[in-house]
């Protein structure tokens, strides 16, 4: 148990290796700090990275996650989404930010995806107005972007270390989108299939690390769903002018349980025992969970 001076917002683990197990976390100055938690008096890194509050933070290079350099991205309420190299002092090495004359929106999730060799990665970040943005960090440039009308609470990749091959983002009003992140078409671009839950917040999502087309849902209503995504019989097709775009599939309920009258903000599954998973609700509780039958959907 450590305790700091800032309360802190979001935490990953994924930019480090696991004999290392660094803690990059982000706090409500809008401080990145990196911590040895076999020494955690002086942060290993530490940057004053955003104007504002720092929402999410996500890790990707590390304890075997994406090829590539070890990299840590930031979204903050400033507007702004970063991406860090910790072998790179005070400056990041990416800075996505608001056009000349463009309202800042407050950034309340990113993720990295696309991570499959040293020179592909890609990060996308939701905004409180429903905006999702898709950067990529090659070209250095915004890939795709679309509005899916309420609060982006939560985005996941299905996997950050293959080829972009779903994309799933919840809502504030309960809603979720699945994208198929194979085919991008030059106007229409991703294919999507939208589910509403329930009316309460879906706060957050994680795709089940042992079969990516399984995923969980936490709810503002105290909620745990599990979903199933179901591919169509062609991901592609050629419209009028016979240009490739996505088809988007299915989604079903396989099971939903409700664990507290408060909402369940975070969750997270185990990478090595499958149906093993976590979640904290605001009634300052941690549970722990097993999901059964999981070799049978």
């Amino acid at each position: 148990k450590i305790e700091k001076a800032k309360p802190i917002k979001c935490g990953t683990f994924g930019a480090t290796s696991l004999q290392q197990r660094y803690l990059a976390t982000g706090d409500f100055g809008g401080s990145l700090n990196i911590w040895n938690l076999e020494a955690p008096e002086i942060p290993v890194y530490s940057v004053k990275g955003h104007k504002e509050i720092i929402n999410s933070i996500d890790g990707v290079g590390g304890l075997g996650i994406g090829e590539g350099a070890p990299e840590i991205v930031t979204g903050s309420r400033d507007g702004t989404v970063k991406v860090w190299d910790p072998r790179q002092k005070d400056t990041p090495v990416a800075n996505m930010e608001p056009v000349q004359g463009e309202s800042k929106r407050d950034c309340w999730t990113v993720a990295f995806g696309n991570a499959y060799n040293q020179e592909e990665r890609v990060v996308c970040a939701g905004y409180d107005n429903g905006d999702i943005k898709l950067f990529d960090l090659k070209t250095m440039s915004l890939r795709w972007e679309t509005n899916i009308k309420n609060g982006v609470c939560s985005v996941e990749f299905d996997r950050k270390d293959v080829n972009m091959n779903k994309l799933v983002a919840t809502s504030l009003e309960g809603k979720f989108h699945v994208f198929d992140m194979r085919t991008q078409h030059p106007t229409k671009g991703f294919a999507s299939v939208s589910e509403k839950a329930q009316k309460s917040t879906r706060w957050r999502v994680r795709p089940l690390p042992q079969n990516r087309d399984v995923f969980m849902t936490s709810g503002g209503a105290g909620s745990l769903h599990l979903w199933k995504y179901e591919y169509p019989a062609q991901r592609s097709k050629k419209d009028s002018e016979g240009v490739e775009m996505g088809v988007a599939g299915s989604v079903s309920l396989l099971q939903n349980v409700t664990l507290s009258t408060q909402p369940i903000s975070s969750l997270d599954w185990s990478p090595d025992k499958k149906g093993l998973c976590v979640c904290g609700a605001f009634d300052q509780t941690v549970r722990v969970l097993i999901v059964t039958k999981l070799n049978k959907v």
